[in-house]
């Protein structure tokens, strides 16, 4: 929440319908939809507009509270942009984040049983992006961004943290005032591994000899596995290292990685289920292998990749860890090259995991294609749905769609979805 700081105050009334997409409280006016953030459905509230946006307002008070509103659990939200909606019940929560996903299906056209949400927070979050800038009187901020704004929230805990990352905040913090960031901001890059923390630094701009060795010297003090600067390493104490099935992966600068450990359990067991008895898997959009090197304990894995870090991290740990069927790994970008009709026919399942912007021109090839099973995972049901209708209209049943949450409290929600021909 937040109000006008000077200058008459304009407010107007309104009762929020319904909840949005981006867990924005919505009501509705004679000029259309109008959203409120951290309003919930049914409540009055008290809102004054927001400059130069004619659909978007800030809350200045709830004037008839909803049954549903909790105390958020952390001091830092409603100021911070990291969480959308700590003050909804946990079951009203959840049953918001499934209907993100029935509701991007419907509107695709799509037909197919959602399952229940799966909770998959677990420990927390293992991994994060903090900020850090100089402001007005050389006072260093360290924190998140504030809601859709380039303002740095200054933070010193994360109850969404995994333990193991916990100590990261500080870490941010120790880091920042070494650097003395000035104009453009630093993005330090945290992530818990079984080694410690691995931390890569952007914005930093290049170091001199003495700089990197001071920051090699609070490396160590900091007890950091690793510490690198746009992938660039300044010291590494203990290489970073997670587990992923039996695998042991070495990550490299800056690696991508399922939010959760939790979460990336829960779409590899959901991965898993789906392929089934299938002996020949091209696991797509592959990055470090959470899913190909889990799926080499029983089938013959092609992993593709535009990544070439993560490729080359991924064919170690196979080549590395015993037991395992053959992982052939490949380095190709899917967007511009997808895997066409001869190259698909060589499989009996495919999986592919893409970026929040999809797949089109893959789930087009695999729509002209005649592999028997499609196990889609994604971190945006618009484009899921986008994608799974392409491959509908090519013929495939959507058999099956599971919302996972890894990301508590904001309106980012995963799923697997299961398609057959």
């Amino acid at each position: 929440m937040r109000s006008s700081l000077s200058g008459p105050r304009v407010t107007e009334r309104l009762t929020i319908a319904r909840m949005g997409r981006r867990g924005d409280g919505i009501a509705e006016t004679p000029s259309g939809p109008v959203y409120v953030p951290y309003a919930l459905p049914g409540e009055s509230v008290t809102v004054e507009p927001v400059p130069g946006h004619a659909d978007r307002r800030h809350l200045l008070r709830v004037e008839g509270a909803s049954g549903e509103r909790v105390e958020p659990v952390c001091p830092h939200f409603g100021v911070c942009g990291g969480c959308a909606v700590q003050h909804w019940s946990f079951a009203r929560y959840q049953a918001w984040k499934r209907s993100l996903v029935v509701e991007a299906l419907a509107q695709a056209g799509l037909e197919a049983p959602v399952g229940a949400l799966i909770d998959a927070h677990g420990e927390g979050r293992r991994r994060i992006v903090l900020h850090a800038r100089r402001g007005t009187h050389d006072v260093l901020k360290v924190g998140f961004a504030a809601p859709r704004a380039h303002q740095i929230v200054p933070i010193d805990h994360c109850p969404v943290l995994a333990p193991a990352l916990a100590r990261g905040i500080d870490v941010a913090w120790r880091l920042a005032e070494a650097l003395r960031p000035t104009g453009k901001p630093l993005d330090i890059q945290i992530t818990a591994t079984d080694a410690g923390l691995d931390v890569d630094v952007r914005g930093s701009g290049p170091l001199a000899p003495a700089q990197r060795a001071a920051l090699a010297q609070l490396a160590h003090t900091l007890r950091l596995a690793r510490l690198t600067r746009h992938g660039e390493l300044i010291v590494q104490r203990e290489a970073p290292v997670v587990m992923m099935g039996r695998a042991r992966v070495a990550l490299p600068p800056g690696a991508f990685l399922q939010a959760t450990a939790q979460g990336e359990a829960e779409l590899a067991r959901l991965v898993l289920d789906h392929v089934g008895a299938a002996r020949r898997v091209a696991d797509l959009f592959a990055g470090v292998g959470p899913f190909a090197l889990r799926l080499a304990e029983r089938a013959q894995v092609t992993a593709i990749d535009s990544d070439a870090a993560a490729i080359a991290a991924l064919q170690r740990a196979a080549h590395t860890t015993s037991g395992l069927k053959p992982v052939a790994a490949e380095v190709r970008d899917l967007f511009r090259r997808p895997l066409q009709g001869a190259e698909l026919s060589d499989f009996d399942a495919v999986v592919f995991d893409p970026p929040r912007q999809g797949a089109e021109a893959q789930a087009r090839a695999l729509a002209a294609a005649r592999v028997p099973t499609v196990v889609a995972v994604s971190c945006n049901p618009g484009t899921f749905a986008r994608d799974a209708r392409l491959l509908v209209d090519g013929g495939y049943r959507l058999v099956d769609v599971t919302p996972v949450d890894q990301f508590r409290y904001s309106p980012h929600v995963e799923l697997v979805g299961l398609l057959q021909r």
